[in-house]
């Protein structure tokens, strides 16, 4: 194997290493590893292997698809507004160019994988990496009603830590059923029960409700179209059944919504949650009125709302913080996801793994979609992830076309040539 190829596959390395240290956040449980800078460590690594060997790639940056152009803009007006922001600028500015990692991420994804086998490894450390947290977070989090700081990092906020859950629980059944050994599926089976389980004790009813959304499309593609009608049943007994063993507090939140009566602690602290929200909500519909261009800067509404809490609404913390251009590119970039997946979707000839990759990304978008109305994830990397999957899999499926189509032409031209009579020579 030559130089460049190695450095390629270090790349590949340092970047699943990244995906590694991102998603199951070790330095958030093992407190000593929060002193040594893992994701920077892997993430550099991974850019650098790749640079080493990027004239022997698959792909090239002009081929980058557009969706990238709309995430690299998006990321220019954010720091546009955190430079021009009438709050605070060094703060914007700092979590702007922390973000601005996810365009690294991304370009590095969509260039090095480059075929099923990369993809599957990449998905798999996300959909194996939450069940872990999950269960970390289950076990710390003992005696408490919610799941709430338990962890550090992304998981720390139940909200956030639910969010996780639901993007990548259709992954997770995805490797369940393409798994061929019963342990593989054990496995699967058994880390989807824990992220159910921890779901519910965060009491999240934004979670909830994504999970609805994202459960109902993932059983229409692995369910029904799938010819899997047992999966239906069995989802839906293991959801109810968990809902009443683990989901106390979330059924008294839930129910604070239409109880006139607060009779427990948790059904106020629901109560008085809605009505701050419905607040925030109303601060950042003025944010954006006063600064519907530029925005506030980047992570900026906490400081703005003058209670320092996020709005939890993922459209409008983009649009009170980075203006009404960030949105409309950050609508953008995940409309390009939705518009891969309906192309390989409307496929018919795909390979069967293919179709459950593809159901797969279509659910936990459309989560992420839905899920947004009721969640601040405007900077959390996973949806992101999610558009560089597809983005991935759609160009790979592209190439792949065409060298069948290559490789159709040659065949034709040996037959060609083949039934080709044969020139006689005349002498004169």
């Amino acid at each position: 194997m030559s130089k460049p190829s190695r450095s390629l596959g270090a790349a590949f390395f340092w970047l699943s290493g990244f995906y590694f240290v991102y998603c199951i956040r070790p330095e958030d449980w093992i407190h000593p590893l929060g002193a040594i800078p893992l994701a920077k460590i892997t993430g550099i690594g991974a850019f650098l292997a790749f640079l080493a060997g990027s004239s022997r790639g698959n792909r090239r940056f002009s081929q980058l698809p557009v969706e990238a152009h709309y995430l690299l803009a998006m990321i220019a007006v954010l720091m546009m507004s955190s430079l021009l922001s009438p709050v605070w600028r060094g703060g914007a500015i700092s979590h702007t160019l922390d973000f601005s990692k996810v365009y690294i991420v991304w370009i590095l994804t969509f260039l090095l994988v480059t075929d099923i086998r990369k993809l599957r490894r990449i998905i798999f450390i996300q959909a194996g990496s939450v069940p872990v947290v999950c269960l970390i977070s289950l076990i710390k989090g003992r005696g408490v009603d919610r799941l709430d700081g338990v962890l550090g990092g992304i998981y720390s906020n139940p909200n956030d830590l639910a969010f996780a859950i639901v993007l990548s629980l259709p992954f997770c059944l995805m490797f369940l059923l393409t798994s061929r050994k019963a342990l593989y599926k054990l496995l699967w089976t058994a880390g989807m029960l824990l992220m159910l389980m921890a779901l519910f004790r965060t009491a999240s009813r934004g979670g909830f409700i994504t999970l609805v959304v994202a459960g109902a499309v993932c059983l229409w593609h692995f369910g029904v179209k799938g010819k899997r009608l047992y999966l239906i049943v069995v989802s839906g007994v293991a959801v109810i059944v968990l809902l009443f063993t683990s989901g106390g507090v979330m059924r008294q939140r839930f129910s604070s919504l239409w109880d006139d009566e607060l009779d427990t602690h948790q059904e106020k602290v629901a109560y008085e949650s809605y009505e701050q929200r419905s607040f925030l909500m109303q601060r950042a519909l003025e944010g954006i009125e006063h600064y519907p261009i530029l925005g506030i800067g980047t992570q900026n509404f906490e400081t703005y709302s003058t209670v320092w809490r996020e709005v939890h609404m993922t459209y409008l913390q983009i649009a009170v913080e980075g203006g009404i251009p960030s949105l409309i590119l950050y609508l953008l970039f995940f409309w390009r996801g939705f518009r891969n997946l309906k192309y390989l979707l409307k496929r018919k000839d795909l390979d069967p793994d293919l179709k459950l990759f593809s159901g797969a990304l279509h659910a936990s978008l459309i989560g992420f979609g839905f899920g947004a109305l009721f969640s601040p994830e405007a900077y959390q990397f996973f949806p992101y992830f999610a558009v560089a999957y597809t983005s991935a899999l759609l160009a790979f499926v592209k190439e792949n076309d065409k060298m069948v189509k290559l490789a159709q032409s040659e065949r034709q031209v040996q037959r060609t040539e083949l039934v080709r009579p044969a020139r006689i020579p005349v002498h004169i």
